[in-house]
């Protein structure tokens, strides 16, 4: 795993699938995202390693209920003691009360979730003991002031969190960075690609600096610019 400082309060866990951030308001520490089964340790370390015990993560925000963000969230809960909290559509994925819809795949995203897989974990991931429900405009603790939106469409339950006195969005796997380029796109492997184009284009009417997605390189600056012209693409194809 590889950690890369983006703020003086803000660092990225890179995995080999996905990614995770680790916000910090002094001596507490938020997680967004946990990364794949057995990244619980890996987390703790890192923890560590930045001068902070693992117990100063007091919560586990998850973006949505996929095993390369949500895998390592009851590792690290029963290491830390972290409060692990998602979206209540996914949450009820997360404690096996509902099933996990599997992904509408276009053709030409077969292959490449196909590859994703390989580098998983094989077979389920354990879940959190508990997962306390998120929705619509729930203010989160931490940055000033976390702000849940509820963006269905990678998920039933995918959410964003904007920090409105950071300028700092994190978007789940709503929006992506591409791996050949660079270019701010829309998510794949979604339920209903229709629904995250337009979470998409409200996400970049956000009032945003730098904006941070499931997979792909974080915008650090004017990132505001960057989802707009990203919307404005997306619209065109549509």
């Amino acid at each position: 795993m590889d950690v890369i400082e983006l703020l003086p309060r803000l660092h990225l866990l890179r995995f080999a699938v996905g990614q995770a951030y680790l916000w910090c308001d002094g001596d507490e520490l938020t997680l967004v995202d946990a990364g794949p089964a057995g990244s619980g340790r890996v987390i703790a370390d890192a923890v560590t390693a930045l001068g902070h015990s693992p117990g100063a993560v007091r919560r586990v925000v998850l973006t949505h209920f996929h095993e390369d963000h949500a895998g390592g969230a009851a590792e690290f809960a029963a290491l830390s003691g972290a409060e692990v909290l998602a979206h209540s559509a996914d949450a009820a994925v997360l404690r096996r009360e509902a099933p996990a819809p599997p992904p509408v795949l276009r053709d030409w995203e077969r292959p490449l979730h196909a590859a994703a897989l390989r580098l998983l974990p094989e077979g389920d991931f354990e879940r959190p003991s508990q997962v306390s429900e998120l929705s619509e405009g729930d203010v989160l603790a931490f940055g000033g002031g976390a702000h849940v939106l509820h963006v269905p469409g990678h998920t039933d339950g995918s959410i964003a969190l904007h920090l409105p006195d950071q300028g700092v969005l994190f978007t789940g796997d709503t929006i992506a960075a591409s791996p050949v380029d660079g270019s701010v796109v829309p998510g794949v492997f979604n339920l209903d690609g229709s629904r995250v184009l337009a979470a998409l284009h409200r996400l970049a009417a956000l009032d945003t600096r730098t904006a941070c997605f499931g997979h792909g390189s974080p915008v650090t600056e004017n990132a505001s610019d960057v989802l707009r012209e990203a919307a404005d693409r997306s619209g065109a194809m549509r």
